[in-house]
């Protein structure tokens, strides 16, 4: 699991960042900072091997489709290969650095994930807690916080289900007002409970709303304190309303600016902004012991829908390979 993890820090990052074509685009050739690793416990022979062979692929595919962003791979916590490509906003000239932080989308729900066994190992939160203890009312039984962690709710998902309900798109929408348009309108349910696997962001917008409730600490807060700060994260935040003139903006394939919309006030399921360098801190607190207890982290590593046929699965945040002798 650990290296598949690291393999991860760098496509999340192209994931995450722009990457433009077209006439709009300006060039990335004039613009760009790499910073050559030193070696460390590799042998020198097989750490040139790993970063010629990064080297090549960064230019020979990267480069070439007009990446923007940052990359950064390591190898058991050594950084083998960092580069930084183009402009966080191609409308101006500024470039991008170490220190520029892109939106993760849905890998933001490790941190949620993380963040709920922080409070499941505190026995502030069950696994087997429904959603009515912190939501009396809530119109769908059954439902456990650890439905919500591997998406086996069979909830609705708010992407959907706010807009159908009417919502003024002019408007953002925050996690308050997807659960009382859950509260109602009652969207039907997908599934049963723990019925199959149904990938739905609706499961980790509540489990946010249900650390602040637990902790009486706004999700973005909460984050900062027992995440963010104590692993030295310095270049990561969860995106609020506060910072639409400070993130960095979204761009379509053509280069032309993707403003906001009404989705993009919730959190949970995604808006957390990081870094190369600061997921690769994040990768190693895993492993660490600092986060969570060994059992907690090996049950986030575990898969739960065997539904369908195949090696892909579904931990708690993390998406898993099955591979031969028990590998992930």
């Amino acid at each position: 699991m650990k290296n598949l993890l690291l393999l991860l820090i760098g496509s999340v990052i192209f994931f995450a960042c722009n990457s433009v074509s077209g006439s709009g685009a300006n060039s990335i050739e004039d613009s760009f900072e790499y910073y050559p690793p030193t070696p460390g416990k590799l042998e020198k022979q097989e750490f040139r091997r790993y970063f010629r062979e990064l080297s090549s692929f960064f230019d020979s595919t990267l480069l070439r489709s007009n990446f923007n962003g940052g990359i950064l791979v390591a190898k058991d916590g050594e950084v083998l290969y960092e580069k930084y490509v183009g402009r966080p906003d191609l409308r101006k000239k500024d470039t991008i650095t170490e220190t520029t932080s892109f939106h993760l989308a849905s890998t933001g729900k490790t941190f949620t994930a993380m963040a709920t066994l922080q409070l499941v190992q505190q026995q502030k939160i069950s696994l087997t807690d429904t959603i009515n203890k912190f939501f009396p009312g809530f119109p769908y039984a059954g439902i456990t916080v650890e439905m919500l962690l591997n998406h086996r709710s069979g909830l609705p998902n708010y992407v959907y289900f706010i807009y159908n309900s009417g919502w003024d798109t002019h408007k953002m929408a925050s996690n308050d007002d997807m659960l009382r348009i859950l509260y109602q309108y009652k969207p039907p349910i997908n599934y049963p409970p723990g019925k199959r696997f149904s990938y739905s962001n609706t499961n980790y917008a509540l489990l946010a709303m249900i650390i602040e409730k637990v902790s009486g600490m706004k999700f973005p807060e909460y984050m900062q304190k027992h995440l963010f700060d104590p692993l030295q994260m310095k270049n990561t935040f969860v995106f609020t309303l506060k910072d639409t003139a400070t993130a960095i903006p979204s761009f379509n394939q053509s280069g032309h600016f993707w403003d906001y919309d009404f989705l993009d006030a919730t959190y949970g399921a995604k808006n957390i902004y990081s870094t190369p360098r600061d997921l690769l801190k994040w990768d190693q607190a895993l492993y660490s012991g600092q986060l969570i207890r060994q059992s907690l982290l090996d049950s986030a590593f575990s898969p739960y829908s065997f539904e369908k046929p195949g090696i892909e699965n579904y931990g708690y945040g993390w998406r898993l390979k099955l591979l031969p002798n028990n590998k992930k």
